[in-house]
């Protein structure tokens, strides 16, 4: 049977989720929905509040999955995070991640992405 779209992400983020954890993240939360917005993992790390972006591609054939974080979803990961911000009154440091994952490679951290 072939994985849908939504299984290969829930996957991706899973992958992504306990590489985190293997580098002593702390995982607060995942797949955060405010309004129309969704972040894929919301994390912490030496006191720092983590919004991480989750990209997933088979292959680099038509680009790497971290270009595929554009402005428009940058802003929407940014309205979704300040909803997160507010309801849990963090006053500290945040931060804008990506992961990219290609095929069956290794996660790509990018830290301070966006």
């Amino acid at each position: 049977m072939k994985n849908t779209t939504r299984q290969t992400g829930n996957a991706a983020e899973c992958r992504a989720k306990d590489f985190l954890l293997q580098k002593g993240w702390t995982i607060l939360a995942q797949n955060y929905r405010y309004k129309r917005g969704e972040i894929d993992i919301i994390a912490s790390v030496g006191g720092v509040l983590v919004f991480v972006e989750v990209k997933y591609r088979k292959s680099n054939l038509f680009g790497y999955p971290e270009e595929f974080v554009d402005t428009h979803k940058a802003n929407m990961v940014r309205k979704t995070a300040m909803s997160f911000v507010y309801k849990e009154n963090w006053i500290h440091d945040i931060r804008f991640d990506i992961i990219s994952i290609t095929g069956g490679n290794d996660p790509e951290h990018f830290e301070d992405a966006f």
